[in-house]
């Protein structure tokens, strides 16, 4: 069955149209004004409903271990509270799934794109064996809180609260709550004072925080590094230096780099140990006097040569059209890129720092210079 949300009730909702490769269907996008909700967020926070995401739940005295063995995260000492997100591989190493996460102690929440959670609950549930352990999937809506930093405005009743570090004086905290009262959370939300925003100003944020959604901005070639929000190095919140991602506390990414075996690991480990992706997402300024808007999957040309796939584009209400890209790293900072037609360069904010040596090749580097093991 086709999932809609009950928001779509409330005045000035509109929905999306026809096929997308972004996660949207049965969600309001906006309610009238999609580049006056995103200026109003840094004034006042802004509901947005994320409800079309498929929850699973993982629970059982197993689960801790259980999702340790299968994802990129390390959960086999997850105290009650965490919260982070986790990602399941192929055994070369590409991305087959994306959640966020929640462990409240007893049971862990997935949320992960509503195209994306058949797949997983398929997955997880073949997985079980003799572990003891429930996979289900929960009929729990994801909804999300923007606004400016500190902000102090909750949802009452709510299962649980994540907040999740993003942008620089900007805060997200996802809220979990059951479904059916999603309406009367919402109206809550509002005669507190709050505003009810669309879906495409929280894509707007995500986009300018650097962070993926699977079908849209990854492709099936896509590993691990080539997202620097998903590796975490020293605490730091934004993955590999992604300067995008400044927001305060600690948020443990997507990949734990130093935990036991799992499906796909030898890639992780052979890239952060070794090397560095061939391709990384970027964040791109796109020409707007280009009459009309390229899709996510286009391919991205510099010089005639292909050198990256468009994911998702967006309008900022500052910065005008920008979008997500996986590019190759010969074509960066400053090549011009063409994407269909509309001209393109790569925004070096979303760059990130200095990955740090590789620790393998440093010491293949010695063992040819003759100098011995490190």
């Amino acid at each position: 069955m086709t999932y809609r949300s009950a928001l779509l009730d409330f005045p000035g909702a509109a929905a999306s149209e026809g096929a997308s490769l972004l996660d949207a269907a049965g969600v309001p996008l906006h309610y009238g004004d999609p580049l006056g909700e995103q200026r109003r967020l840094a004034e006042r926070p802004g509901l947005v409903d994320r409800s079309q995401r498929t929850v699973i739940t993982v629970a059982g005295p197993d689960a801790p271990v259980f999702l340790n063995n299968l994802l990129s995260q390390k959960l086999d000492d997850a105290s009650p509270g965490f919260a982070g997100a986790a990602l399941d591989l192929d055994m070369q190493g590409h991305v087959l799934h994306h959640a966020d996460m929640l462990y409240d102690g007893t049971t862990f929440h997935l949320d992960v794109p509503a195209a994306q959670g058949p797949s997983l609950l398929d997955y997880l549930r073949r997985m079980i064996f003799w572990s003891d352990v429930t996979v289900d999937e929960a009929d729990l809506a994801i909804v999300t809180l923007l606004g400016p930093a500190g902000f102090a405005q909750r949802i009452p009743g709510a299962l649980w609260e994540r907040e999740v570090p993003w942008l620089q004086g900007f805060s997200r905290i996802d809220v979990c709550l059951p479904r059916p009262e999603l309406p009367a959370a919402a109206r809550a939300w509002t005669d507190a004072g709050g505003d009810l925003t669309g879906l495409l100003a929280y894509t707007a944020q995500r986009v300018r925080a650097g962070e993926p959604e699977l079908r849209a901005d990854l492709d099936e070639k896509s590993i691990a590094h080539e997202v620097p929000r998903f590796i975490t190095r020293g605490g730091d919140a934004g993955g590999a230096g992604a300067s995008a991602a400044e927001g305060a506390g600690a948020w443990p990414g997507a990949v734990h780099l130093h935990k036991g075996c799992y499906r796909g690991q030898e890639t992780v480990a052979r890239v952060e140990n070794l090397g560095r992706s061939p391709r990384l997402l970027v964040m791109l300024q796109l020409d707007g006097s280009s009459p009309t808007e390229p899709e996510p999957g286009t391919v991205i040309t510099a010089n005639g040569r292909k050198v990256g796939r468009l994911g998702t584009v967006i309008h900022d209400a500052d910065e005008g059209p920008i979008a997500l890209a996986l590019v190759k790293r010969s074509a960066l900072p400053d090549t011009p890129l063409d994407i269909d037609g509309t001209a393109a360069s790569v925004d070096p904010a979303s760059l990130p720092v200095f990955e740090g040596e590789k620790a393998g090749k440093a010491a293949v580097e010695k063992l040819k210079r003759g100098l011995g093991p490190a």
